[in-house]
């Protein structure tokens, strides 16, 4: 026979585990990525496809909701530079207006400056779709309906990777192969230390699209974990009392997180172009 008090105290205790796992599943469902999309009184399976061995990598192509939210930022990006952006406009209006000042931003600020004249009105394309794909993900993921796609290393690690090809491409193409070997040597070294800086720069080819992955997957997760913390908070002390509290500083962060998405929006672009300059003039 258990005794009554022992037997409310493992009830208490089960109940709250139970509370606490599901305020953790709250938080996860929103950062993680999953095979479900959850819409108003509708939650719909995402199809699911048995994973792929190509060279013994397992490759899976089922639908993910982050998958849904790559499309739909790509839809967007679509809208508003096919249909919206009317270039036919002697002097542009409304949103043409608006988005030819973030192109010629992102052109003279970003692109040319870092990439110099010639190098930097090649890749201005590239650059914005970095800046314009990247901050439509971050903005649409403050969407409650939504779910954060840069939230997802794979995301990140994705985008960071087109970084890295083009810029051993470019490096290559403006350096020659053996060019840009040598170049991986700052000039000025003793030769005594060259293999060191030698090792040493080529791990550096790899920290920068890792550096890249990182910060911008680690910036917005953490934002969101933050903003759902909070509101979680009238769950954990189970009061309303609280309420005003919670939502004012979720709402707070939330405001914040506007200016993070284009923050980080803007750093992605603006190291790509810089370390794809680096690559293509090192003696710059």
């Amino acid at each position: 026979m258990i005794d009554p008090v022992i037997a409310d105290s493992l009830h208490t205790n089960v109940a709250k585990v139970a509370q606490e796992e599901n305020i953790g599943k709250a938080i996860m469902d929103h950062v993680t990525n999953g095979n479900e999309l959850h819409l108003p009184f509708l939650h719909i399976h995402l199809p699911h496809f048995e994973p792929v061995s190509f060279l013994g990598i397992t490759i899976d192509f089922s639908i993910s909701n982050h998958l849904i939210m790559l499309w739909v930022a790509g839809l967007i990006m679509i809208f508003l530079f096919v249909w919206a952006y009317n270039k036919k406009k002697m002097i542009p209006t409304g949103i043409t207006a608006f988005l030819e000042i973030l192109v010629i931003f992102v052109r003279d600020e970003i692109a040319v400056p870092n990439l110099g004249e010639k190098l930097g009105k090649l890749l201005t394309p590239l650059i914005l779709n970095f800046f314009f794909f990247i901050l439509i993900l971050n903005l649409i993921g403050l969407i409650p309906l939504f779910t954060t796609a840069t939230g997802n290393i794979s995301v990140t690690a994705g985008l960071a990777l087109i970084t890295f090809v083009v810029m051993i491409g470019m490096g290559i193409k403006e350096n020659g192969f053996i060019g840009y070997l040598k170049s991986l040597i700052p000039s000025g070294v003793p030769i005594v230390f060259a293999p060191l800086m030698f090792v040493v720069e080529f791990i550096g080819l790899f920290t920068k699209p890792f550096a890249l992955t990182v910060r911008l997957f680690a910036n917005m997760t953490a934002g969101h974990v933050v903003i759902l913390s909070f509101i979680t908070l009238i769950m954990v002390f189970k009061t309303i009392a609280i309420a005003p509290i919670s939502v004012g500083f979720a709402l707070f962060i939330n405001v914040l997180e506007l200016l993070v998405a284009v923050i980080q929006a803007y750093i992605f672009a603006l190291l790509s172009a810089m370390f794809i300059g680096m690559a293509a003039h090192p003696s710059h």
